[in-house]
């Protein structure tokens, strides 16, 4: 008879693996975001600490690194939290303003702030003529990835409406890339662009329990004679 320990110690890693491994994805992810904000802030927060701990040998403490890093995050946490306060009232839209003119004097930096605040000002808006989120056949014709329209055009032409969809990478959807595809090949959803993020940011694991999967194209390939659905 065989020994069961190997098989229960087995079966007890891969138990506890499944158990640590969305702590550790969950630390890692936060662990990046605190440090990335600390950095921001570093550069101002660090000698403003050592020349304060340099006055007083009691605030020596100061300087140590958790420290800096701690009250780095804590100055720029709070240094967004104020931009968001000013960008609502009437001074911070004016001085906005004035910052965005400044960028667009400048050739590249106007280039790519101009890119960012077009795609971020379309992706909080609500379309007209198709779906925001959508799913797009990917690798083939049989398996699909989730995409966000940006803009539908036309193809010169024949006049075939064509949309640019930016398809976020998993877990990170601040990377990702653009497809052009034929409107009629596109699967709508109902998914909001904050529901579309989380089932990306999660890897799928929050998700509803029932998607679409079949483009309206998929459907009247299976119903010869049925009428296209206009986007």
């Amino acid at each position: 008879m065989a020994d069961p320990k190997p098989r229960s110690l087995q079966s007890l890693f891969v138990a506890g693996v499944l158990t640590l491994l969305p702590l550790w994805l969950t630390w890692v992810m936060l662990s990046f975001v605190f440090k990335l904000l600390s950095r921001v802030s570093s550069p101002i927060v660090g000698p403003a600490l050592q020349t304060l701990a340099g006055g007083d040998p009691s605030l020596q403490w100061m300087t140590q690194p958790w420290v800096m890093s701690a009250v780095a995050l804590i100055a720029t946490v709070g240094f967004i939290l104020f931009t968001g306060w000013m960008a609502r009232r009437m001074i911070g839209q004016t001085l906005l303003r004035y910052f965005e003119g400044l960028i667009r004097r400048i050739p590249l930096a106007n280039t790519v702030y101009g890119s960012v605040r077009q795609l971020l000002n379309i992706l909080q808006t609500k379309p007209d003529g198709t779906q925001r989120v959508v799913l797009i056949d990917f690798p083939n014709r049989d398996m699909k990835t989730l995409g966000m329209v940006t803009r539908v055009m036309r193809e010169r032409d024949t006049g075939r409406e064509l949309a640019a969809v930016y398809v976020p990478t998993t877990p990170n959807p601040t990377s990702g890339y653009l497809e052009i595809v034929p409107v009629e090949y596109l699967t709508p959803t109902d998914w909001t662009v904050d529901q579309a993020m989380s089932f990306i940011i999660s890897g799928g694991a929050v998700s509803p329990e029932e998607i679409p999967f079949s483009s309206p194209y998929d459907q009247s390939q299976r119903q010869p004679g049925s009428p296209e659905v206009d986007f």
